[in-house]
């Protein structure tokens, strides 16, 4: 059985993913700041809830205590959990948006990861799955041809920019452990509030495909539905 934790799956794109994995017969710990928020959720997909806030060392902690005491090991982590400004442009942009978007898209990416690695390198497969953006891709935000260009989100872009060069690094430096960024698409989730963008299903397949990679499979790339993306 392959157990796999997923951030910020109560809803949206993370919901889905658990639920896509659920499917593939994943023991699935669906993650939620709220815990009451992440058990109904789970009871819904038959997924199991843990409580985590990526913000906060203690709960990270405490939810992989939780998953070593009941499972030993993780197979698969799915760092998922994001917020979004909902900022197009520069006017309204303040140090303190700039930071919380950090503190949560890129700095709880680093302290998810770390404190998953000792349970990580007990799995016969372990991989991570950094949920990315077309908008931290330069090649895409500097294409005028591209949806990306036109929007002006500066720091999630910039914060996306982050977990891609961090998914970089990692698989650099922990060969052991599979890394990739995916990008789900444009979705209708409560991120941004847009729902007439693709349904988080669509999305959530990226997700899988990568969380189901095998040994050989590949790490430090950066993956869209429809294959590998330019950093």
């Amino acid at each position: 059985m392959t157990i796999t934790l997923i951030t910020g799956a109560n809803k949206g794109l993370g919901y889905e993913s658990a639920r896509r994995l659920t499917a593939e017969g994943h023991t699935v710990y669906l993650g939620a700041r709220d815990l009451e928020k992440g058990q109904s959720a789970a009871a819904q997909l038959g997924a199991r809830p843990v409580q985590i806030d990526v913000t906060d060392d203690a709960s990270i902690q405490a939810a992989m205590a939780e998953i070593d005491e009941r499972e030993g090991r993780l197979d698969v982590l799915v760092n998922n959990a994001g917020i979004w400004d909902n900022l197009d442009g520069a006017d309204e942009l303040t140090a303190t948006m700039a930071f919380d978007q950090f503190d949560t898209n890129a700095t709880g990416v680093v302290r998810t990861t770390q404190a998953a690695l000792a349970l990580l390198r007990r799995s016969d497969n372990p991989v991570v799955v950094n949920v990315s953006s077309g908008l931290g891709s330069f090649a895409m935000v500097t294409d005028p041809a591209s949806h990306q260009f036109g929007v002006h989100s500066i720091v999630y872009s910039a914060t996306k920019a982050a977990v891609d060069m961090l998914t970089v690094r990692y698989a650099q430096a922990v060969p052991d452990i599979k890394f990739n960024a995916v990008d789900p698409g444009f979705l209708a989730t409560d991120l941004h509030g847009n729902s007439s963008a693709q349904d988080p299903a669509i999305g959530a397949e990226v997700v899988a495909r990568m969380a189901i990679i095998d040994r050989d499979g590949p790490t430090g790339t950066f993956q869209c539905q429809d294959g590998e993306l330019a950093w």
